[in-house]
């Protein structure tokens, strides 16, 4: 019986070799598909501008020649100009130095009150990113990255560069979102509140159940605004040009949360407990907003993690289902079972490592202070593009952390032969089960979270560490003790 079950063993694990092999095969062909794909896009849409010239082109000679119907004219002009609005809301961005903008979004959200409600246009402030140098000297060159028309950011190839914000019109709507069941935070937010409506005459937009405090607090805050559903929040960065936040990191990660795509400029305010991205004092908020609404200010681009979960019974990677945006960090352990987790590793096409242990967690460089930083991961700075890749409790000596480029997509598989499954949690919330043979995608996700600095992104991140940590704090050595000399 022995000798049949490691004869048996063996043919077992042949078996998951060459399924391993054949999965490799398949993500392989899968991504070159989806690189073909991308190409036939790309000419696609370069035929389609080409026939647009041509068609312009002919258009002018027959305008010149005097044998154009200036009907035709009339209609070919409304369906060029909704086909180039199409084609630049595809293609718009500036690869060359690696920050995209979205085109310019307009809010027709109607109000039955009114019909010259319905047409009105709520613009947002448009502003422009730059590099940072010291002075017109200085070693690095100065040069605007792009300029936004409606403050909208993602970013295709990321630069740990000092970014500075500049506003190009002034801004006209803020967002407050606030730690609730505090006292403090309440009070703070009502000074605020009217502070920025009376002085600044911004539009103010609040959380529904702070608009109900506010209201309960004076009749006077009726001019606040909120939302009634999900939906409306999704349209928020479409009418948000700043958003500012009243607690701590947990604040700022609920604040990501709520923008699935374009994350407005954040304000994150100091008061929480602990807080590595809240570098602001809430009492000196009125110098703080006054120098974020003048500008220019420095801005951190803290990235997130695109993550998705694919079932065994999906028919490829891209029916998944709905995606998480993470700030801080994805975790994968093993729940409630007493079983070690069991999780097959991938970066892009290569098998990385087996993780046999509590579990495993890939954080973003923002949330290198966070989890990672307690399973003994390394802090990193936010601005460093890649992902942490850091064991939790690892069942081998040898397994350290590991700091994977930012452009790889990481595939976390439970292998059938797993003796239990195991869950994943997104910044602490949204547990999902990953039964065997499901799989996590996770990859940098396009739209970064852009915070404002005190100082500058360096600066702010030395503090935090030296403040929330106390990095590396210890007793001067005595300088009278014995020195080279005496000895």
């Amino acid at each position: 019986m022995d000798e049949h079950l490691i004869e048996f063993s063996e043919a077992l694990r042949t078996v998951a070799k060459a399924l391993r092999r054949a999965a490799e095969g398949k993500a392989s062909a899968q991504a070159e598909a989806a690189e073909w794909k991308r190409r036939y896009e790309l000419e696609r849409t370069r035929n389609i501008q080409m026939e647009q010239k041509a068609r312009m082109a002919e258009q002018f000679s027959a305008e010149k020649n005097g044998d154009l119907d200036c009907e035709r004219v009339k209609n070919s002009d409304n369906q060029s100009m909704l086909q180039n609005e199409s084609n630049e809301h595809s293609e718009t961005g500036c690869m060359k130095h690696g920050i995209w903008s979205h085109e310019v979004l307009r809010d027709r959200e109607s109000d039955s009150n009114s019909n010259a409600d319905r047409n009105k246009i709520m613009r947002k402030a448009s502003f422009k990113l730059s590099w940072w140098c010291n002075g017109e000297n200085g070693d690095q060159h100065k040069h605007d990255i792009v300029s936004f028309e409606r403050g909208n950011i993602t970013t295709a190839e990321r630069s740990s560069k000092q970014i500075s914000l500049k506003w190009e019109s002034d801004p006209q709507t803020v967002l407050i979102l606030t730690k609730p069941n505090s006292v403090s935070v309440r009070i703070l937010c009502v000074q605020m509140v009217r502070w920025l409506r009376e002085r600044k005459k911004l539009n103010v937009y609040v959380e529904p159940r702070v608009k109900v405090e506010l209201l309960a607090e004076s009749s006077n805050f009726s001019y606040v605004q909120t939302w009634k559903d999900d939906s409306e929040i999704s349209h928020l960065h479409m009418k948000v040009d700043l958003v500012i936040t009243l607690g701590g990191d947990g604040t700022v990660l609920w604040a990501a949360s709520m923008f699935k795509g374009p994350v407005p400029p954040i304000v994150p305010f100091s008061l929480g407990s602990l807080g590595f991205m809240t570098p602001f004092h809430s009492e000196h908020f009125k110098d703080c907003l006054d120098s974020v609404l003048r500008g220019p200010i420095s801005i951190t681009l803290r990235h997130r993690l695109l993550c998705r979960v694919v079932r065994d019974a999906a028919k490829n990677e891209y029916e998944t289902e709905e995606p998480f945006l993470v700030l801080n960090e994805v975790t994968i352990d093993r729940g409630i079972s007493s079983y070690l987790t069991n999780l097959e590793c991938y970066c892009d096409n290569s098998f990385v490592t087996c993780v046999q242990g509590d579990g495993l967690i890939l954080s973003t460089t923002s949330g290198s202070t966070a989890y990672s930083l307690a399973a003994g991961g390394s802090m990193v700075h936010p601005q460093v593009p890649g992902i942490l890749f850091t064991p939790i409790c690892p069942h081998s000596l040898s397994f350290r952390p590991l700091i994977l480029p930012e452009h790889v997509t990481v595939r976390i598989m439970v292998p059938f032969n797993s003796r239990s499954p195991a869950w994943a949690s997104f910044d602490g919330k949204d547990r999902k089960l990953l039964a065997a043979g499901d799989a996590l995608l996770c990859s940098m996700a396009p739209w970064p979270v852009p915070t404002a600095c005190q100082v500058d992104s360096t600066n702010d991140f030395l503090r935090s560490i030296h403040d929330g940590l106390h990095w590396n704090l210890r007793k001067t050595q005595s300088f009278d003790g014995p020195r080279d000399r005496d000895l």
